[in-house]
């Protein structure tokens, strides 16, 4: 079980957009339906976001602090494995519901990329979807590349902000990372593992992605 200890300084506040907030709880209600996340907002002490979501907007409103402990109260609701598969799917249907919003902005509806080898394409996704975080949010986030692997870096995460674990925690940011991945390559799955966690004390979560498929 991974448990509140700070991996912040007490005085940062950092947030997202609201519109990626509003995603973020869009993408629980898909996955666990309203009623489960009213519930889950409650336990969280969220209670100011039940049936009043952030608005669809770009203001820097949606806290990290807010996220984490949702993300907290769904492993205290569904235990580690549970919280893992429901975190993962949340986070594979954020990415299709920000694709909708954010690709346009930065070019991922561009038909010319599905022509692309798959490589290529992969470098592209990742690199629009840390710059998603990047630009609209306080998360610096990169990609960098290594011979057969790409590494998926978020510098300050918002999903284990304030959080301490044994174990890397960060499921639904994988989430996202494995549909970006599907999507650009037209259905292939990658391995995608979570090799270090600011919740376990590393200096960022940092995600180790196979160039190859593994189907």
């Amino acid at each position: 079980m991974s448990e509140e200890r700070p991996n912040s300084t007490s005085s940062e506040r950092r947030f997202y957009p609201n519109r990626i907030g509003r995603l973020y709880l869009l993408s629980l209600e898909d996955v666990m339906g309203r009623n489960g996340v009213n519930a889950l907002l409650n336990l969280a002490g969220a209670k100011h976001l039940v049936n009043s979501y952030p608005p669809n907007d770009l203001k820097r409103e949606f806290p990290f602090h807010d996220l984490s402990k949702i993300s907290q109260a769904t492993e205290t609701m569904y235990g580690e494995r549970g919280a893992r598969g429901m975190e993962m799917r949340a986070g594979r249907h954020a990415f299709t519901l920000g694709l909708k919003e954010f690709g346009p902005l930065l070019g991922m509806a561009d038909l010319a990329l599905k022509l692309m080898p798959m490589t290529m394409k992969m470098k592209i996704v990742l690199n629009a979807t840390a710059q998603t975080f990047d630009r609209f949010g306080d998360q610096p986030t990169r990609v960098e590349e290594r011979k057969g692997q790409f590494l998926y870096i978020i510098e300050k995460c918002p999903v284990c902000w304030e959080r301490h674990a044994d174990r890397p925690i960060c499921f639904l940011a994988r989430g996202i990372i494995e549909e970006a991945l599907t999507w650009v390559t037209g259905g292939h799955n990658f391995r995608v593992e979570e090799t270090e966690c600011r919740a376990t004390g590393a200096q960022t979560c940092t995600f180790t992605i196979e160039k190859e498929p593994i189907d």
